[in-house]
């Protein structure tokens, strides 16, 4: 018998909608909603409900996106689900560690609004971007971007595709000799900042600050990191850990090897879109995947646990 991952998508996923037939069929999804609303003092459904600029900025995007996230796991908790161990990609680590009884919903929700205000004012807007590298490997990226001041790698997705950050005109640097050494294509994102740099070290010790005042138990299940791409089985290095994923490398193929290399062979990715599940089918087409971003997904758990 395999094992079952619950992952989490980071930013960049979230839509408008998102969770709304949760809440609006679940009390214990409403729940979360309301206390979200509660604990930040805006209203989270008209957020994530409602046609608004907000969505998108980083300051709003982190909870609204955890917040859904958080609520669809608890009603597949309710309906008996439960995982052997979790991941998410970033900003989705958060909901991790809610799966894996690390954080309490109403820290978590705390934390990432703090989170996303501390990335959003660490670097002026326009000074910073990202960058999607298409068609070469990590080795071959690490090569390039090693040589490049003010850019490094910020996320591992799976086979060719690997996303840079930094500076923007390092940036456009390096999309040049990324070019020459054979990408095949170099897209800039539509992102506020250079997220996973090292130009957002401040924010991370600032975070790392904020969190010496909240509550980190013991893993009850294992979760992996995304700074190391192994599991964290005890509390006390989650505080430096998150402190660190602020401005290092998100491994987030490394991390689904990790989980496929100790029996993980199914995967359920909890939140809006279907991201993760489309970076596991370039990594291990051999394991299965569900994703859960609508009521009506539930169904097909039954036919993958």
């Amino acid at each position: 018998m395999g094992k079952t991952a619950f992952i989490f998508p980071g930013q960049g996923a979230q839509v408008c909608g998102m969770g709304q037939d949760f809440y609006e069929n679940s009390k214990t999804a409403r729940d979360v909603f309301d206390r979200a609303s509660e604990l930040l003092g805006f209203s989270m459904p008209e957020l994530c409900f409602e046609k608004n600029d907000r969505l998108d900025i980083t300051e709003y995007t982190q909870a609204a996106m955890v917040t859904a996230s958080v609520a669809m796991l608890k009603v597949l908790e309710e309906a008996g689900y439960r995982a052997d161990v979790a991941a998410g990609l970033s900003l989705g680590e958060y909901c991790a560690l809610v799966t894996a009884g690390v954080m309490q919903p109403d820290d978590v929700i705390r934390t990432v609004r703090r989170r996303g205000i501390l990335m959003q004012e660490a670097v002026p807007a326009g000074v910073g971007g990202m960058s999607a590298v298409l068609g070469m490997t990590a080795e071959q990226i690490d090569a390039v971007v090693d040589g490049i001041e003010d850019v490094q790698v910020a996320n591992y997705n799976c086979p060719g595709q690997i996303v840079i950050s930094g500076k923007k005109e390092a940036l456009e640097t390096a999309a040049e000799k990324l070019k020459e050494a054979g990408a095949k294509r170099v897209i800039p994102l539509n992102v506020s900042g250079p997220f996973h740099s090292r130009l957002l070290t401040e924010a991370g010790k600032k975070l790392g600050v904020f969190l010496k005042d909240v509550e980190i138990c013991r893993p009850r299940i294992p979760y992996v990191a995304n700074v190391t791409a192994d599991y964290v089985t005890e509390a006390d290095a989650v505080r430096g850990l998150l402190e660190r994923q602020v401005f290092s490398s998100v491994r987030w193929q490394q991390s689904v090897e990790r989980m496929i290399a100790d029996g993980v062979d199914r995967f359920v990715e909890i939140g809006p879109g279907h991201t993760l599940t489309g970076f596991i089918r370039k990594i291990d087409r051999g394991v299965k995947t569900v994703n859960i971003e609508k009521l009506a997904d539930m169904e097909k758990l039954g036919e993958q646990l």
